[in-house]
């Protein structure tokens, strides 16, 4: 068989694996099996285009390998950093790739109590402090998060910057859109947040327990 019509073969067999795969990427759900089937799908084009020396189409797919072989390892590198922190510190700094940067004023108000909740922030410097309960909020910490999970998606408190500094924040929507991209980032941010619930409420306990102590004492 000469090269003609090896190159002949390879292409018919090229497209028809490649219509295959097209057609299973159409029926995948979620975004870690898209990209695998994308991966092969673009494995099997290059392989079918070299006997034919389709150059142009063998600098296309060997592009679009590179992208979609990024984008698998973003998601896979998030499920994991996301299973650590439910494990660790509680900390959500995974999520800072996806967040935008803004700066903020001593005595600017970034979102008052009652108000539509459309984000969570993540502070990177500066002081920041829940009016209603008088909490400092410490760099790193993260708030507004349950105001995702919340029925009315309303702010219970009232945040202040009360020494400029950094936050970073990223909208409900594009944690839907993650969550929707891969079930198991949904997953472990519910369990996340659940776990950062039962802290704060750990938290508010301890301070109301040494209030009530204080005012013992002072009565006593």
């Amino acid at each position: 068989m000469d090269s003609t019509h090896l190159a002949q073969h390879a292409g018919t067999a090229g497209t028809l694996f490649a219509s295959i795969f097209l057609v299973a990427t159409s029926t995948m759900r979620t975004m870690i099996p898209l990209r695998l089937f994308s991966i092969l799908t673009n494995l099997v084009l290059i392989a079918t285009a070299i006997p034919a020396h389709n150059y142009v189409l063998i600098l296309v797919q060997t592009l679009m390998l590179v992208l979609n072989s990024y984008r698998l390892h973003q998601m896979l590198q998030l499920v994991r950093d996301v299973k650590r922190s439910v494990g660790g510190d509680l900390s959500m700094e995974w999520l800072k790739p996806f967040m935008t940067e803004r700066k903020c004023k001593a005595g600017e108000m970034l979102f008052y109590k009652d108000e539509k909740a459309e984000d969570m922030l993540y502070i990177v410097s500066g002081r920041f402090r829940l009016v209603e309960s008088g909490i400092e909020l410490p760099v790193g910490a993260i708030v507004g998060e349950l105001g995702m999970l919340s029925p009315s998606n309303v702010r219970t408190q009232s945040l202040e910057c009360i020494e400029a500094g950094v936050i970073l924040s990223v909208s409900y929507d594009q944690v839907e859109q993650l969550y929707v991209q891969n079930p198991a980032f949904g997953f472990y941010f519910l369990k996340l947040a659940t776990a950062r619930l039962f802290q704060n409420l750990d938290t508010l306990e301890r301070r109301l327990a040494q209030q009530t102590a204080l005012a013992a004492a002072k009565t006593a």
